[in-house]
């Protein structure tokens, strides 16, 4: 039989026995004052036979949550003084407690996390930071029912001695009281009495001491942090941002609307990453080829579009006028205008409050500022690779004015990089008419995303032109005149691949170095180091965007970017946790793959129990008028509810599809408030509503719907 079924009939026929026997009746302020003078004299002749078998039934009492402790704590206290009756107690309670949270964890841990994953990975990471702060805090104050600390707390990933040492010392104080209390019995008319208000507020001001030493403990880590620095009598900012890019953005934007005195350096082209080399020009890039794929596929639609030609130079053109059309919601001058002092240079941190700038026009500035954001982004991660600088190669970066000078996309292009970015550039250079050859080193496209989506993507490339070389290797890159070479190799098998173009998309690196991190100390791996409120080593030195992790997207950046701004200004008031709950992400490959929350590899992982839900957009009626019903909405939900833990959508614009299920994630809506939402015919928005209704007919109550069946069939006559 199952170990877990034993454990818990042992115990409810123990729990069942304590009350059929009428045992809670010695365990009574009354039987216990009747009872004193026997119970004396027992102890008098076996002292430690009795004290063993007290501390046996406390143990057990309190394992089994039963009602009696507090009666117990003031037996201790009359039958063995307050000394020895409060270490009788100290660790009898303990030991209890520790084994009601084991039973709790091994009964109810697993039932409870399958069906709240999300609820428990937040309580998760709380417990993990301050978890024995707030366990010490509840154990303090006797306000809140120790048995439901033992039974709430099992659930948690809190180590077992760590919890037995916190909760002895955080029940002492209380012990203590209750014992010392036991020792002067005949004089106790009821345990109301014992707890006084005023020794209740007493626990509940102790009860505050965690927290206050918590605070202590920061400022004194804060002076040894600072002690080496000077601080300025006077400030010149409120807060200094390095790095023009989204996260830097978006802070200088939040403190200049909040009338703060803010400087934003940049020391390149504003805008950053996003405007310059990443989001818009690829998507520019990525419209050009999907009109010339479309063009091609106008007989489909009963259109004559023949001799499709690509002017590259015009589509690269295009690019940069892309660039230009949105640069000015970035530039200088608007950000001037909003009230942000912009200066175009390179800044390095020079202490924790002072800020140097070697401005691009000659010259330097010093700022001094109570807080500083590095937003200092991220770059293409270069692989050391030989040969790869004698051949020459372009990244994600410097493709856009590289390519600019070429009358036409190169005619064999190889794309090292099987990820996101590899992915989208190497299907719009094959429809914009180059050969590409794709090598990916795992054995898959886009890793992170479910096996069927990946062979989903990889049969869009295919489809494309893209030769797809996944499982493969990159040796190193050879040259013989004008001659150019990738070496790859799969299972020892080596093979060259021609190139007039290599691209490498294999990632992107945190910008680290250059702007003072060393010298100040901060800590760094592949990205700066940051704590849940994006403080680095420093407290009013934050870092936000892709500097910082952990994760690189535009609108990840301005994500963190309200925190940083936030708490850099109002730290000291309140501060706020970056919440990561809800993350979406897309990948504009065609068709494009959107996601949020869990998907099933993620969720297998980390062991949570999902069920999943999913529709065909072959189904829907908009996407057959469209010719797009390549795709699915798959969701995954809690077993036997509508809870979403996470959603994946492959198709035409499934970006825009993902929105509603980031909104209804974010809020906590189910699918069924999903399904009684309406949506407007024909759309492709509608498979989100379709989706919901495959859910709710698959958990369709048949008892119930075989009745009313039944009930029908009886109108009939």
């Amino acid at each position: 039989m199952n170990r877990r079924v034993l454990l818990l009939a042992a115990l409810a026929v123990a729990a069942v026995a304590f009350f059929a026997f009428d045992l809670d009746r010695h365990l009574t302020l009354d039987a216990l004052k009747a009872r004193q003078a026997e119970l004396a004299a027992l102890r008098e002749g076996s002292p430690w036979t009795v004290a063993a078998v007290f501390f046996v039934v406390y143990v057990a009492v309190t394992a089994l949550s039963l009602p009696g402790a507090a009666i117990m704590t003031l037996a201790a206290g009359a039958l063995f003084g307050l000394v020895a009756g409060t270490v009788l107690v100290s660790f009898a309670s303990t030991i209890g407690a520790t084994l009601a949270f084991l039973v709790s964890r091994f009964l109810l841990r697993d039932w409870v996390r399958k069906r709240f994953p999300a609820r428990l990975e937040a309580i998760d990471r709380g417990v993990a930071r301050d978890g024995a702060f707030y366990l010490f805090t509840l154990r303090l104050v006797p306000v809140f029912p120790f048995f439901l600390v033992n039974l709430l707390m099992g659930l948690t990933p809190m180590r077992t001695l760590t919890y037995y040492w916190v909760s002895q010392l955080g029940m002492l104080p209380g012990t203590v009281v209750y014992v010392n209390a036991g020792t002067q019995l005949a004089r106790i008319d009821s345990l109301s009495g014992i707890l006084s208000p005023a020794l209740v507020a007493s626990f509940a001001l102790l009860g505050v001491f965690p927290f206050v030493a918590r605070r202590l403990v920061e400022l004194v880590r804060r002076r040894r942090v600072y002690a080496r620095w000077p601080r300025p009598r006077r400030f010149d900012r409120n807060l200094v941002v390095i790095g023009g890019g989204a996260a830097g953005l978006v802070t200088a934007y939040i403190a200049a609307a909040v009338r703060a005195k803010v400087t934003l350096v940049e020391a390149h082209r504003m805008g950053g990453d996003c405007l310059n080399f990443g989001c818009v020009p690829s998507k520019a890039l990525i419209r050009s080829a999907r009109m010339a794929h479309e063009l091609r596929q106008a007989p489909r639609y009963g259109l004559a579009a023949e001799g499709v030609r690509v002017d590259f130079r015009a589509v690269m053109a295009r690019v940069h006028a892309v660039i230009r059309a949105v640069a000015p919601h970035d530039s200088v001058e608007r950000y001037t205008a909003l009230g942000v002092e912009v200066l175009k240079g390179h800044a390095r941190v020079v202490d924790p409050w002072t800020v140097e700038v070697a401005l691009n026009g000659g010259g330097t500035r010093r700022l001094a500022t109570r807080a500083i954001v590095i937003a200092a982004g991220a770059r293409p991660f270069v692989p050391q690779l030989p040969g790869l600088d004698e051949v020459g190669f372009v990244t994600s970066d410097t493709l856009w004015d590289e390519f600019t000078r070429l009358d036409a996309a190169p005619a064999r292009l190889a794309v090292l990089g099987g990820g996101p970015i590899g992915c989208e550039l190497a299907q719009a250079f094959a429809r914009l008419g180059s050969r590409v050859v794709q090598v990916e080193m795992a054995p898959r496209l886009m890793g992170r995303e479910d096996e069927e989506v990946s062979a989903r993507v990889q049969a869009a490339l295919e489809a494309d032109g893209v030769e797809v070389l996944a499982g493969h290797t990159a040796l190193r890159c050879e040259r013989d005149g004008d001659t150019k070479r990738l070496i790859v190799a799969r299972d020892g098998a080596e093979r060259a691949l021609e190139f007039d173009a290599l691209l490498v998309a294999v990632g992107r690196a945190a910008r680290l170095s250059g702007y003072g991190l060393e010298e100040l100390s901060i800590p760094t791996e592949r990205t700066v180091l940051t704590n849940e409120y994006l403080e680095t080593l420093y407290p009013n030195i934050y870092a936000a965007g892709d500097v910082a992790g952990p994760y690189q997207f535009t609108h990840t950046a301005a994500h963190m970017a309200w925190f940083a701004a936030v708490n850099a200004l109002f730290g000291n008031v309140r501060r706020f946790r970056v919440d990561w709950s809800v993350v979406p992400s897309t990948t504009f490959v065609a068709p494009e793959v959107a996601r949020v929350g869990l998907n099933e590899q993620e969720a297998r992982a980390r062991g949570i129990a999902y069920e999943v839900t999913r529709y065909e957009l072959a189904e829907l009626d908009r996407a057959i008028v469209e010719g797009a019903t390549e795709g699915f909405v798959k969701v995954l939900t809690v077993p036997g509810r509508d809870r979403i833990l996470g959603v994946t959508i492959v198709g035409e614009h499934a970006g825009e599809l993902l929105a509603e299920y980031v909104l209804a994630m974010r809020h906590k809506l189910g699918l069924g408030k999903i399904l009684s939402t309406i949506h407007p015919y024909p759309t492709l928005a509608e498979a989100n509503k379709y989706a919901a209704g495959e859910w709710k007919r698959a958990h369709a109550p048949q008892r119930l719907l075989r009745w009313i069946g039944r009930y029908h069939a009886w109108r009939l006559g």
